[in-house]
């Protein structure tokens, strides 16, 4: 099973983060398809069951508005009953862009693999990326 781990990240917190997922996925037994959002198609993703986004906070807790945005509006529309799991990185406030990205697409269908998402502030540190590597294990088990 190949399991696709597509992100943006403006500084390097959110693309270690998905490293740090792929590592999980791949250390039980899947391939992991790490990827930036540049990389990646919306057609190929929502053909596939379990997979993961990644994104950091931008502006006043939003996603990055000039590639996941679009890319997160497209999908929006497929990805009723996949198994997806959210994660980023943020600077500054308290997470809401998670909780919103989170019931936006509980709203859409998903089925959230983390309720909460995967989230780091700043610079993952062990805790985080061990979470990520977790959550990796997870998507891997489904």
């Amino acid at each position: 099973m190949s399991i696709s781990v597509v992100y943006w990240s403006g500084t390097g917190n959110t693309q270690a983060m998905a490293e740090a997922i792929g590592e999980g996925i791949e250390e039980n037994g899947a391939q992991a398809k790490v990827m930036s959002v540049d990389q990646a198609s919306v057609d190929a993703l929502a053909g596939e069951d379990v997979f993961a986004l990644g994104c950091s906070a931008m502006g006043a807790e939003e996603l990055e508005e000039s590639e996941m945005e679009p890319f997160v509006a497209e999908l929006e529309g497929k990805v009723s009953g996949k198994k997806i799991l959210l994660f980023g990185s943020y600077g500054w406030g308290d997470g809401e862009w998670m909780r919103s990205w989170c019931d936006r697409m509980k709203a859409a269908g998903a089925e959230l693999v983390e309720e909460e998402g995967v989230i780091a502030n700043e610079a993952p540190g062990s805790a985080e990326l061990n979470a990520c590597k977790a959550a990796g294990a997870k998507l891997a088990g489904i």
